[in-house]
């Protein structure tokens, strides 16, 4: 995966420690990643609450998973459907598009997510 590219065709960058399905920091998007965790997100209490009540509780600490879970400002990778999903029902959190997987546009156009991101422009 050293060669994954993010949304802009360039060098992945990290997104942050022990986060995407690999568990390295980066997006990476492997053949086994059936969920496309592809976008690296700065979660916010809105997008947090919205993931649990569909299911997927990123707040509560999972051990067993290596799952320290998540606060509002912390950085991980989430799958690109989910962030869809939240953006369609208008909680979608940040994105650092650096750290977003080029996959993630198999799911998400391009100038949707240039809206949400946390870098400069």
């Amino acid at each position: 995966m050293a060669n994954a590219k993010n949304v802009y065709g360039k060098p992945l960058q990290l997104c942050c420690g022990n986060t995407g399905f690999t568990r390295e920091g980066f997006c990476y998007v492997p053949d086994s990643d059936l969920g496309n965790h592809s976008v690296c997100v700065i979660v916010d209490q809105a997008f947090l609450t919205f993931s649990a009540q569909r299911g997927n509780d990123l707040m509560t600490p999972r051990p067993d998973l290596m799952f320290p879970g998540l606060s509002p400002g912390d950085r991980w990778c989430v799958c690109a459907s989910r962030w869809l999903e939240a953006y369609k029902a208008g909680v979608a959190p940040k994105v650092n598009l650096s750290a977003t997987n080029l996959r993630a546009l198999d799911i998400i156009p391009l100038p949707i997510l240039e809206v949400f991101t946390s870098e400069p422009a």
